[in-house]
């Protein structure tokens, strides 16, 4: 089970950087995709906000690679994951984006959930690993 999880969360920190990426270089289209106004502040915010989800995945990505798996790492990607999902929920309620954008939202919280429950799974794996010695 483990394993499953190290290769989801792996998948989704690919995901993360590479969308992270289409924002970061076509926010206009992203902003179009989820039904927000396409404004020169808009277009540059949500810029930034992609230079920030490539950064996080590609970070996840590389700790998951390393040798060790960084658990601060994946603690602090899964809270800005579960922050994402209050952002857009909070976004969706206030009509800034249509209710199409609620499915990254859900895939945030999911990919939160899911890091937290691998951070479980390792954190007592190390658990073990202490008192065998």
């Amino acid at each position: 089970m483990k394993q499953l999880l190290y290769r989801i969360i792996a998948a989704i920190a690919a995901i993360t950087l590479f969308s992270g990426l289409g924002q970061l270089l076509m926010p206009g289209f992203v902003l179009r995709i989820v039904g927000a106004e396409v404004l020169p502040a808009t277009q540059h915010l949500f810029a930034i906000v992609g230079m920030f989800m490539a950064l996080f995945g590609g970070m996840v990505l590389h700790a998951l690679l390393s040798a060790r798996h960084h658990r601060i790492v994946l603690l602090w990607a899964a809270l800005q994951k579960l922050g994402a999902f209050g952002a857009v929920t909070l976004g969706v309620s206030n009509g800034i984006f249509s209710p199409l954008a609620m499915g990254v939202a859900f895939f945030d919280l999911a990919s939160g959930l899911l890091m937290v429950w691998y951070l479980f799974l390792i954190r007592n794996e190390s658990e073990r690993a202490v008192h065998l010695i």
